[in-house]
Order: C-alpha cells, then sequence, then structure tokens
C-alpha cells in the first residue's frame, strides 16, 4: 500500500478536478466572459442605468451557477479512489488483495496456492499508474460556450489591460473617480486618406498642427459640470449640446483655440493645414508618335496626400482649324475626346510623373489642331488642372499619294455627312485612270470602286446614316493601309522613299523627334525589304534545282541582318551627335548597299531554318490568298457589268488573280485548275461565266487555303517572346477570317467575302512581320544571324551575353548596350509595359506575382 499511495493520492485529485468541472463550468465560463468584457473596456460604452442593469444580471446568473454548482458537487470519498484505480489495472489486483480466503483453510495445497495468487496480485497492483480525469463537457456543454469566453478573455490579456477593470467605480456616485477628482481624456483622427496617425491629447500641449476634416473626440469624467470644453475650431453654430457633456465629438474646420476648462484642464492652439488641391502639367517636352501613330505624352502631378486619378480631354481647336474643302461646312457635333490618366501601381502618388499613351490615328480629329487639357483628382475630391496646350492630334501619317487621299476624303467624311457627295466625287476623280500607276495592286483599285459604289447609293437613296457613315469610314481606313503598306513586292519602293524622306529631313534640319519617327520607318521598310529579297533567293534557288542546276554561292562579301541594324545604329548615332555631313554619307553608303545587295543561300532548301520556311509559307499563302481576293472582285464586276468580263479577264491575266485561279501552283488544294492545260479555263471561271456556281468553287479553294494555313501555324518554329505570340495571334484571326470568307462565299455574299478576305491578308502581312521581329530576335542573340548560324569557318563566336571574346581576361561586344538618353526612354517604356501586365488578371498567379516583384524593387 506504500507503493500505491502516490497514484492513488493522483487518482483522488482527478476525480475531484472532474466533479468540480462538471458542477461548476457555467459559474467559471461566466467569471471569464465578464473578465474580458471588463478587461476590453466594453462597459465605457454603456450608460449608467444600463451597467447596473447588466450588473444585477450577471450577479444573479453567478449565484444560480454557483447554487447549482454546489448542489451537484460530491466530494470523492477515499473508497471510490481506490475502485477507480482497481478497475484501471487487469484483473482488480486490489480488490483481490483486500479478500480473504472462504474455503480450504488448513489444507497445505490450498493455502499455497492462495499465497502465490496473492502475490502476483501484488506483482499487479505494485505496477498501478495514476488514472487520468475525464474533463470533457461536450455533453453539457453542446455550444462550446467555455471555449467563446476562454478565447475572450485571452484576447483582453493581450490586447486589454486589467487597469481598465478599475474604471467601473467611476460610473458609480461615490466611487474612485469622485474621490479622486475630476478626469478627462481626447483623441484627434486625421481623415484616413492622410495615414497620419492619431493624437493623443492628454500628450500634447501648446500648438498643434493637423489637418483640415480631423475629428475630435473627447470624454470627461467625475461630477457633471466640473468640467467643460470650450472651442472654435469646428464653426458649429447649431446642435451644440451642453458644453459638460460627458463625450463630445467635432471636426476640425479651421484655425482656433480647443480649451477644457476645470481641474486638470489644458489650452490647444490648433492650426488647420488645408488639403490643397492636386496639380499637374504636361511636361515641356513633346511626347514621342511612333511610325503608325501611337503617341506618348508624359505629364507630372502632386498633391500633398497622393493623387487618385486623371483624365486627359482633347477638345477640337475650331478658331484654328483651316475652314477649306470638306471643312468648310459645319462639323457635326462629336464629344471631346477623354483619356484615363495612368497611375503610378506601387509607390508614392504624391508626386510622380507618368506617361500617356494611345493611338488616336482613327479619329475624326486626326492631324486636326486640339487642345489638351489634363486633370487629376484627390481623395477629398479636389480636382487640379494643367494649363491648356494647344498642338495637333497626333495620329499617323501617310507618305503614298492616294493613301493620303484617301485619308483626307475619310476626315471630310466624318467631319459632316453633308460632305457625302463631295467625297463621292473626289473618289470617282481618284480612280478614273487606274492603269496611270496610282494603285499598285488591283486589290486596292476595286476595293476602291466597292467603297465608292456604296457611297453613292447611300447618298443617293437617303440612307446615309451615322452607322453607314461609320462602316465606309473604316473601310476607308482599311484601304488606306493597303494603299500605303502595299504587298510585300513594294518593299524596295517603301524603303527608298523612307531613305529619301531621312536623307530631307537631316538636309532641312528637322527637328529630333521628326528624325527617330523617321529612323523608324526605315528601320521597318529595310526589314520588310529584307525579307522579300530573302523569300526571292529561296525561289531562285528552287527553281536551280528543279532545272538540275546547283545553288548560287560566291565568294562575295556577306553581311548579316545584324550588320545591317549596327549601320542603321550608326547613322542613328551620327545624327544624335548633330555630325550631319557623316550621317549623310553613311546613309548613301547604306542605300548604295541595300540597292546592290543580292541575298543568296548556300544550301538552297536544304539550308533554311524552319523560320525561314515558315515565312516562305506565309509568303505563298498570302499570294494565294491576295489571287484568290482578286478572282472574287472580278466575280462581283461581272455580277454587275456582264459585258466587261472578258475585258477583266485578260487585263488580270498574269497578275496576281491567276495565281488564284491555280494556274501556277503545284500545292494540293490550292484551286480547281491543277492539272489543266495552260489554254483551259479552270471550273471556277466556267461557272462564274455561266452564272452559276461559281461561288462555290471560290468557297472550296478558300476552304482549301484555310486548311493550308492551319498546317502552317501547326508547324511554325517555338519560340517564346513578345514577337513569336504575336505571330500566332495574328495566324489565328487570318484563320478565323478565312473561315468568314468562306462562309460568305457559299451565301453568295461577295461583298462580306472580299472584306473577310482583306482582314485574312492584313492579318498574314502582321504575321509575317512578326515573325520576321521573332527570326531578327533569334539571330542577334546567336552569333551574326544567318551566315554565323550555318557555322562559316573563321568567325568569332560570342557567348550568351551577346559579347565577342577578347584577348586574355577581356571581353567585347559589338553594341554600346547601355548609353546617352535612350536607356532612360527604354527603361520607362520597360517599367509601362510590366505595369500593363500586371493590370491583366487573367494572366498566370505565377507571372502576376513576378511583376509584383519586379515593381516592388523597380
Amino acid at each position: 500500500m506504500t507503493r500505491l499511495r502516490w497514484p492513488l493520492t493522483l487518482t483522488w485529485a482527478g476525480l475531484i478536478a472532474e466533479r468540480v468541472s462538471r458542477a461548476f463550468w457555467p459559474l467559471w465560463t461566466l467569471i471569464a466572459a465578464v473578465a474580458a468584457a471588463l478587461m476590453l473596456g466594453l462597459h465605457d460604452f454603456l450608460s449608467i442605468e444600463a451597467f447596473w442593469f447588466v450588473g444585477v444580471a450577471v450577479a444573479v446568473a453567478g449565484l444560480v451557477f454557483a447554487a447549482l454548482g454546489l448542489r451537484r458537487f460530491h466530494w470523492p470519498r477515499r473508497a471510490e479512489a481506490v475502485a477507480r484505480l482497481d478497475s484501471a489495472m487487469p484483473g482488480h489486483p486490489l480488490a483481490a488483495l483486500a479478500d480473504s480466503q472462504a474455503i480450504g483453510g488448513g489444507d497445505a495445497g490450498s493455502e499455497a496456492l492462495w499465497r502465490a495468487h496473492r502475490a502476483r496480485m501484488a506483482e499487479r497492483a505494485a505496477q498501478a499508474k495514476a488514472v487520468e480525469p475525464d474533463l470533457r463537457l461536450s455533453t453539457r456543454d453542446v455550444f462550446g460556450l467555455r471555449y467563446v469566453a476562454l478565447l475572450g478573455l485571452m484576447v483582453a490579456l493581450v490586447f486589454g489591460s486589467v487597469w481598465r477593470v478599475g474604471s467601473v467605480g467611476d460610473m458609480a456616485p461615490g466611487g474612485a473617480a469622485l474621490a479622486g477628482g475630476p478626469a478627462w481624456e481626447g483623441w484627434i483622427e486625421p481623415p484616413g486618406y492622410t495615414g497620419l496617425p492619431s493624437l493623443y491629447l492628454n500628450d500634447q500641449t501648446g500648438e498643434i498642427a493637423v489637418p483640415v476634416g480631423s475629428r475630435v473626440t473627447l470624454r470627461l469624467y467625475g461630477e457633471v459640470g466640473a468640467l467643460s470644453v470650450a472651442e472654435t475650431v469646428s464653426g458649429r453654430t447649431g446642435d451644440l449640446g451642453a458644453a459638460s457633456d460627458a463625450e463630445q465629438s467635432f471636426d476640425i474646420v479651421s484655425n482656433g483655440e480647443l480649451r477644457i476648462d476645470g481641474p486638470g484642464g489644458q489650452t490647444w492652439e490648433v492650426s488647420a493645414l488645408r488639403d490643397l488641391p492636386p496639380q499637374v502639367e504636361v511636361a515641356p517636352e513633346m511626347g514621342d508618335v511612333s511610325f503608325d501613330g501611337q503617341m506618348s505624352q508624359p505629364f507630372r502631378a502632386r498633391d500633398d496626400y497622393g493623387v487618385v486619378g486623371g483624365m486627359a480631354r482633347f477638345d477640337l481647336d475650331m478658331e484654328a482649324v483651316e475652314r477649306r474643302y470638306g471643312l468648310a461646312v459645319e462639323p457635326e457635333p462629336r464629344a471631346p475626346i477623354e483619356l484615363d490618366l495612368p497611375m503610378p501601381i506601387t509607390g508614392d502618388r504624391a508626386e510622380f510623373s507618368e506617361t500617356l499613351i494611345e493611338n488616336l490615328s482613327k479619329h475624326p480629329w486626326a492631324h486636326l489642331p486640339v487642345t489638351l487639357q489634363l486633370k487629376v483628382e484627390d481623395a477629398a475630391g479636389q480636382a487640379g488642372r494643367s494649363a491648356v496646350r494647344e498642338m495637333h492630334l497626333p495620329a499617323r501619317r501617310f507618305f503614298d499619294p492616294a493613301a493620303a487621299a484617301v485619308i483626307e476624303q475619310r476626315r471630310d467624311l466624318l467631319w459632316s455627312r453633308e460632305n457625302g457627295k463631295r467625297v463621292a466625287q473626289v473618289l470617282r476623280a481618284i480612280s478614273h485612270r487606274p492603269e496611270d500607276g496610282l494603285f499598285r495592286s488591283e486589290t486596292a483599285y476595286l476595293r476602291l470602286r466597292v467603297i465608292l459604289r456604296r457611297l453613292e447609293t447611300l447618298v443617293d437613296h437617303g440612307g446615309f446614316d451615322a452607322e453607314a457613315r461609320d462602316t465606309i469610314a473604316e473601310a476607308m481606313w482599311d484601304l488606306a493601309i493597303i494603299l500605303e503598306e502595299g504587298d510585300i513586292g513594294d518593299a524596295l519602293e517603301r524603303m527608298r522613299a523612307a531613305q529619301e524622306r531621312l536623307s530631307e529631313a537631316m538636309r532641312n534640319g528637322a527637328s529630333e523627334d521628326e528624325i527617330q519617327r523617321l529612323m523608324d520607318e526605315l528601320r521597318q521598310a529595310t526589314n520588310d525589304y529584307m525579307r522579300q529579297k530573302m523569300q526571292q533567293a529561296q525561289r531562285e534557288n528552287r527553281e536551280r534545282q528543279q532545272d538540275g542546276e546547283q545553288p548560287n554561292s560566291d565568294n562575295s562579301l556577306q553581311m548579316t541582318q545584324q550588320d545591317l541594324q549596327d549601320m542603321m545604329d550608326r547613322i542613328q548615332e551620327l545624327m544624335e551627335q548633330g555630325r550631319m555631313a557623316e550621317a549623310q554619307e553613311a546613309l548613301e553608303q547604306f542605300q548604295q548597299m541595300m540597292e546592290n545587295m543580292r541575298v543568296t543561300e548556300g544550301q538552297g532548301q536544304q539550308g533554311q531554318s524552319p523560320g525561314q520556311q515558315a515565312m516562305e509559307g506565309l509568303a505563298e499563302t498570302l499570294r494565294d490568298q491576295q489571287g484568290l481576293s482578286d478572282q472574287a472582285f472580278r466575280d462581283l464586276q461581272e455580277q454587275f457589268n456582264p459585258n466587261s468580263q472578258s475585258g477583266q479577264s485578260q487585263g488580270n491575266e498574269g497578275r496576281s488573280g491567276g495565281q488564284g485561279q491555280g494556274q501556277s501552283h503545284d500545292q494540293p488544294g490550292q484551286g480547281q485548275g491543277e492539272g489543266q492545260q495552260p489554254g483551259q479555263r479552270g471550273q471556277g471561271q466556267d461557272q462564274a461565266q455561266q452564272g452559276q456556281g461559281g461561288q462555290g468553287s471560290l468557297a472550296d479553294r478558300q476552304e482549301a487555303l484555310r486548311r493550308q494555313l492551319e498546317q502552317q501555324r501547326g508547324n511554325m518554329p517555338g519560340g517564346g517572346g513578345e514577337a513569336g505570340e504575336a505571330a500566332r495571334e495574328s495566324l489565328d484571326r487570318a484563320e478565323r477570317a478565312m473561315e468568314g470568307a468562306e462562309e460568305a462565299l457559299r451565301g453568295d455574299d461577295l461583298g462580306e467575302a472580299i472584306d473577310r478576305q482583306a482582314e485574312a491578308m492584313e492579318a498574314l502581312r502582321e504575321g509575317m512581320r512578326n515573325l520576321g521581329e521573332q527570326l531578327a530576335q533569334e539571330g542577334r542573340q546567336q552569333q551574326g544571324g544567318q551566315g554565323q548560324a550555318r557555322g562559316q569557318p573563321g568567325q568569332q563566336q560570342n557567348d550568351p551575353l551577346g559579347r565577342t571574346p577578347g584577348q586574355g581576361q577581356q571581353v567585347g561586344t559589338q553594341d554600346n548596350l547601355l548609353q546617352g538618353e535612350d536607356v532612360y526612354r527604354r527603361a520607362r517604356e520597360l517599367l509601362d509595359e510590366i505595369r500593363r501586365r500586371s493590370g491583366e488578371g487573367e494572366r498566370p498567379e505565377v507571372e502576376l506575382e513576378y511583376l509584383k516583384r519586379l515593381l516592388d524593387r523597380f
């Protein structure tokens, strides 16, 4: 029993705890809840009457719970502890040790057996351990109220104060507050948008400077009337209440005095800081305008607490408009252009600089005099406006005469519908003699004639409403783009024109912005020309292989596309340094080199990279689509003028329309005329001549062309970067446009089919440009682009960073990577792009988190 004393004592204590918790859990739950409320100061929000009512209710509940607990509680006896301990061991050894031998007394064998049994039970009893009490109350406290009270007590211990319990005496007459005299406390809370901390008035003395709109809260304790509040900062005239009210709140609206009169009172001189309206200004330097008309207008904004939003407004400057030709009539009312100003995603908005980027080339006010005014707002609702700047609305410029004429007539048409008849007359005059060379392709001419007929029909029959006007204006814009950019075969002419414009700008002392824009145009035209020359070389090599000849290769000087880029960079660098004579000489050398350039391939088709093969395939698809569109135009003309069928067929012989008829293609599914003799007509032409089924034949050829594009899109080389993704998106649009053209052809809607085919060709051109940019980027990342990728001997390889190995530990590079003001422009553009992407919620979460980390760092 000596060994059992400690386990037995612990088991007995566990029984006491078990019965106490079951009997008195409501009482200690109530005590914990009341203590938490007092420590958190919740009683301060009650009136004296409510406090006494709650106090009495809590006291009654406590007495009831205590009485019920005493009734349920029974003090455990020692025998109950022994029974609890004995029941936890196998065989109940304690009960066995307390038993005596009932039979067999005097029998030696029976007594020996009994002694062995008691010894075995004594060994088990010596191993006894205290039994844990069962403190679970889930069957009694089904709602877990004890845990709620315990959680509240823990929160009060962490965030509350034991000293708050002492303020209970202040609520009763004759309490500690009256014994210690009156007291007060107060706070001043500035408006949330200021981000300023609250001020505890008990710690403030003398002068206080706070923003207008700050909230003052004062609490007076003790005998009513012992303390009073006097102030001249709120400007209140009504609903003042008594100066001795226990709690007072008001806002600061002006400078003045805040005073608490009475024992322990204090006085403060309050300075109300006005929230100044925000300020914004357009940057003195003029924004850049890209070759496609996208403007970049910098601006600066500031506010004492931060700008929350802004807007840019363009209004037409009627006094500065030259009212002649199509602008002589009164314009139709048009709302001002309002654009949201970009705001910093991270960082302080109290003072920042940003750039408004937008392309307004399609707007009716493009290149017309406008006034620009910026407006920003702060969190208080105050607005600030910039000075009005007079300017011409930035937009794309068209240098091709026909394209410029179409854009001018489009502007007149959008200016007022009264110009409809005049615009139709001008368009008819432009398209009077197409054989004079004004139109590069028959497609552009036929598109212009379709637009002209629609316009004349609407004007003559009174159906020229706003919706029809906007539709014709969009078609005229698409036509101007085709006339300006032309087909890929016009790349050399565009490059020459860009070189001439740049040379003339240098001779005339043009501004840096104008030279930069012309330089960008030259780069774009040069890339298009190089792409076309490469495709021409590929076709020539295939023809030589078919004739059994070896591909053309010689030992002439070889240059890569990166070398050409370096030459243009050198020309731009000379212009930026003001060395115009040297820049002019370098530009002339560049012109001569491009005129005499001959692109060759060393191994013909086998030597092409997947990207080059994809580029060639897309060029073939573009020519096939061009031919198919020409055929659709001829069929449309035949519907309106059957007598012109023969003339149109003869006039189009040998042009791109023949390709659409399948006369010179050996790819499957590109025409109905495969295997025909040169003098035969295709099935599509026969049916078109008979007026039956011609559209069905064109639809089949359009479907075959769409399937060909789908196969080419699947075989495009993989590669990351924005250019590669943009190329795939453009080809997707082209495929959808081809599908729409196919449906229109099957529905005998040639006009709709022609529009969809034009969209497909535009998307194909854009996809080829993007693919060319991707190939150029890959070439720059590798050493030397085309020629070095073939492993030509004697050429030095670059490391992954684009540096050329030098002597010893030195490394070099072909480019001056970071120099001049261009560094800041590129950094700004990169930051704008990161901000734009971080605002696209459809991007993957991993990418968004990475972009946010970049913004936080830079």
